[in-house]
């Protein structure tokens, strides 16, 4: 029985996350721009980077929450915090499966504990690696036990 449960539980991450990953790409197909209209660009016409700034915040386990004030060049969530060494995980065909952030791994075959993406309060629709930053959204991480 407990192996059943077990097994449902692991199918329902697997189906979820694959259909996260459908959607993702069905936005990204859907949203694309011209890159060339939305580069800002100084008054010599030459490109200049400008960082976007965005609140990242962890709830632990414990309860516990921390946040931190993130300022980047990166085009997605999963870049920025890859760069500033806040999350890391293994890629997959889905993207970027996180497994560690800010030092705590989440390990669903020995925690029945995962990770749970979440953007301005609400679940997400997409993964971190393929959520593009957006100036002043909240995106957090939240140790969620299966």
């Amino acid at each position: 029985m407990k192996k059943r449960n077990l097994f449902v539980r692991i199918s329902a991450v697997l189906i979820t996350l694959a259909l996260i990953a459908a959607m993702a790409l069905c936005m990204t197909s859907c949203g694309e721009k011209d890159a060339s209209s939305s580069t800002p660009k100084s008054q010599s016409g030459a490109v200049t980077e400008s960082k976007t700034e965005f609140k990242f915040t962890v709830k632990y386990q414990d309860g516990k929450e921390e946040s931190f004030d993130i300022k980047t060049d990166k085009k997605t969530v999963g870049e920025a915090l890859l760069d500033e060494g806040l999350i890391s995980g293994s890629d997959s065909e889905y993207g970027l499966l996180v497994d560690t952030v800010n030092g705590v791994r989440a390990d669903y075959t020995k925690d029945n504990a995962y990770w749970a993406f979440f953007i301005n309060g609400e679940y997400a629709n997409t993964g971190v690696s393929s959520t593009d930053i957006e100036a002043g959204a909240e995106y957090s991480f939240v140790y969620t036990p299966a």
